[in-house]
């Protein structure tokens, strides 16, 4: 296990710092959508993640943003989004990361976060904590929600589809201290789980948006469910996530 643990954080160390390599470079942007789009950073970051884990561990299946999922049936899978915030990273904007987790027979044993402009590795081991350089994390102490700095972001579709955040936005905007929607869902996680968010919130993220992160905030004492207070899983449509101590208020206003 010690192993595995130097292989994931060794793994978004040295996709982080191809991107960061490359940040300055004039990058390839191809449109999957309106306002979706990807970079070669990208499909350098997944290649270089995807070869290693081959390398090492030939059998594990892949769920990767850029490349076909695979299906061996080993009962290990990688989660893996090799550049969460390509739209902050295309325009030079520095907030991105690399999100990697490993799903063991259905649940997430292992999460990294990587933000290669600020060299700040979040890691999470289930039943082990969470940790930022090697030092423990955890989410804050916040009880009230009009004292609360939340994060949030927008989906690809904001243009043409009327479930886009916009409405729950503006009500918490109301309610909170501030919201910030800084462009990386699960560098946004990350940060909630170190406590310098106390809340999130966002509609119509994918699995590797938030296996990490989703692990990461659990062992940081915090609380992920979808909207409703339902259990999160990775394929819920939702995701509502705090320091379990204003996740109630949240759910009120998002709902009132």
């Amino acid at each position: 296990m010690a192993e595995l643990k130097d292989f994931i954080i060794s793994l978004a160390g040295d996709a982080g710092r191809l991107l960061k390599d490359r940040f300055h470079v004039k990058h390839t942007v191809d449109y999957k959508g309106a306002i979706d789009i990807v970079t070669e950073a990208d499909r350098l970051s997944e290649e270089l993640i995807i070869t290693r884990i081959a390398q090492s561990y030939p059998q594990h299946d892949i769920l990767a943003e850029e490349s076909p999922a695979t299906t061996k049936d080993s009962g290990y899978r990688w989660i893996i989004d090799p550049l969460d915030g390509t739209t902050n990273y295309a325009h030079g904007y520095p907030v991105f990361c690399v999100s990697i987790a490993l799903e063991i027979n259905g649940v997430i044993e292992w999460g990294v976060v990587y933000n290669p402009m600020l060299d700040e590795m979040f890691f999470a081991e289930r039943g082990h904590g969470a940790f930022l350089n090697g030092v423990a994390i955890a989410v804050s102490p916040e009880q009230e929600l009009s004292k609360s700095l939340l994060a949030t972001g927008f989906p690809y579709d904001i243009r043409i589809s009327s479930d886009n955040n916009l409405q729950f936005f503006n009500r918490m905007a109301k309610h909170a201290q501030a919201i910030r929607r800084a462009g990386s869902a699960a560098l946004d996680l990350a940060y909630l789980a170190a406590g310098r968010f106390d809340g999130f919130w966002e509609l119509k993220l994918k699995p590797w948006d938030t296996a990490a992160g989703w692990l990461m905030i659990l062992e940081a004492g915090g609380v992920m469910t979808d909207l409703f207070g339902n259990p999160y899983h990775l394929l819920s449509p939702h995701v509502l996530a705090s320091n379990g101590k204003i996740h109630s208020q949240m759910m009120e206003v998002l709902h009132h």
